[in-house]
C-alpha cells in the first residue's frame, strides 16, 4: 500500500487502519480467528492498528498484544481512553489521575513498553483541557507514548487544545479521529479543514456507516442480528424513520456502484480515502472474508463523474442521522444548558 503522512509528523502510515474493535466479546469472540485477521491485515500491507481500553473491557488490547507479539516494530499502534472501565467512577474520562493510570493498564494488556499514538476517546466537559493535555505531554516526555491525538472533537474544540498546547509550551495533539463516510460528512463543514489548517493527520471511523455501506440490507433483505445493534439501536435498527432514510441512500449509493463496476464497499471506501485531509481510514472486519473484501479499495479512485453523483445522492457536509457524529457535545443534550427557568435571574 502507498503510505501516506500522519499530519506533520513525519511519520508514514498505510491508508488503511485495521479497527480492532470487532474482536473480543463485542462481536468475535474467537481470539485464534482474531489474531489471524490481525496477521493478515499486515500481511496485506496495514501498518497501524487501532484500539481502545473501553473496547470489550480490555480483552480487545489484549488480542492485539497476542498479535503483535514478535511483530511490535512494524505496527503503529494507537489506543485510546475515556470510557468507562469497570464499575468505580473514577476510572473514566480526561483527569490525570485517570489517564496516568489507564496508560499503564492499556500497556500491559497490549504488550508494550510505548505507544505509538494515545488518543482522548471523546471529549469530557468536566474536565479542564489544560489538566488532560498536560498529563498527556508528560507521557510523551516519560516515553510512554510517543504522540497523541483527538478522537470525535468538535471543530472549535481542536483549536482550543492546539492553543493550549501552545500557550503552555506543551507537546500538541497531532491528529483528529472523526466519523466519515457518504452517509455521515458532517466533518467536511469544518472538522477537517481544520484538520488541514493545524496540520492534523485524520484517521476516520466508520467508513462503511456502521454497515448500513457494506451491502447487507440491499433489496429489501432483513438486517442481520449483530451486536452493534444491540448496542446501538439509535443507529442500527432498521426500523427507524432516520435508518429507513439511510437504508433508502444506501440503495442509490450500490446502484450507483454497481454502474461504476465497483463493490459498495470499495465505493465507500474510495470515498473517504480521496479527501486530501484524509490520512488512514480505519476498517473494523469482523471476520476474514471482511477483511478481503475491504482491502482491494486502496487501488480505486473515483472518477469526478461519480463524485459529483455522490454529492447529489447526499450533499457536502450533511449527515443524515445524527446519531452518527459519534458525540453530541452538552449544550445539545442538556436542557438547562440552553434555557433559563421560569423566574430565573438573568
Amino acid at each position: 500500500m502507498t503510505s501516506r503522512y500522519l499530519g506533520r509528523t513525519g511519520v508514514l502510515v498505510s491508508p488503511l487502519t485495521l479497527g480492532a474493535m470487532n474482536f473480543g466479546a463485542w462481536a468475535n469472540r474467537d481470539h485464534d480467528d482474531a489474531i489471524r485477521i490481525i496477521h493478515r491485515a499486515l500481511d496485506a500491507g496495514i501498518t497501524v492498528v487501532d484500539t481502545a481500553d473501553v473496547y470489550s473491557q480490555g480483552e480487545n488490547e489484549q488480542i492485539v498484544g497476542k498479535a503483535l507479539t514478535g511483530r511490535r516494530d512494524e505496527v503503529f499502534l494507537a489506543s485510546k481512553f475515556h470510557g468507562q472501565i469497570g464499575t468505580d467512577p473514577n476510572t473514566r474520562g480526561n483527569s490525570r489521575r485517570w489517564i496516568l493510570r489507564a496508560v499503564e493498564d492499556s500497556l500491559r494488556r497490549l504488550g508494550t513498553d510505548h505507544l505509538d499514538l494515545y488518543q482522548i476517546h471523546r471529549p469530557d466537559p468536566d474536565v479542564p483541557l489544560e489538566e488532560t493535555l498536560g498529563a498527556l505531554d508528560d507521557l510523551v516526555r516519560a516515553g510512554k507514548i510517543r504522540y497523541y491525538g483527538t478522537t470525535t472533537f468538535e471543530p472549535h474544540q481542536l483549536v482550543e487544545a492546539q492553543w493550549v498546547a501552545e500557550d503552555r509550551q506543551l507537546h500538541r495533539p497531532v491528529s483528529e479521529q472523526p466519523p466519515y463516510s457518504i452517509l455521515a460528512r458532517g466533518a467536511e463543514r469544518a472538522t477537517l479543514p481544520v484538520a488541514q489548517r493545524y496540520g492534523l493527520g485524520v484517521l476516520t471511523w466508520s467508513p462503511l456507516a456502521g454497515g448500513w455501506l457494506s451491502g447487507r440490507y440491499r433489496d429489501g433483505g432483513q438486517a442481520p442480528e449483530s451486536s452493534r445493534l444491540q448496542r446501538q439501536p439509535h443507529r442500527h435498527d432498521p426500523a427507524l424513520t432516520v435508518n429507513q432514510r439511510k437504508r433508502a441512500v444506501a440503495e442509490e449509493l450500490a446502484k450507483l456502484a454497481d454502474e461504476a463496476g465497483l463493490s459498495l464497499v470499495h465505493l465507500a471506501l474510495a470515498f473517504v480515502l480521496q479527501h486530501p485531509a484524509v490520512s488512514s481510514v480505519i476498517i473494523g472486519p469482523r471476520t476474514l472474508d471482511q477483511l478481503e473484501g475491504q482491502l482491494g479499495a486502496v487501488d480505486v479512485r473515483l472518477g469526478t463523474d461519480v463524485l459529483d453523483r455522490i454529492d447529489e445522492i447526499v450533499a457536502p457536509g450533511v449527515t443524515i442521522s445524527p446519531a452518527d457524529e459519534g458525540y453530541l457535545p452538552p449544550s445539545l443534550t442538556e436542557s438547562t444548558l440552553r434555557r433559563h427557568l421560569p423566574g430565573a435571574r438573568r
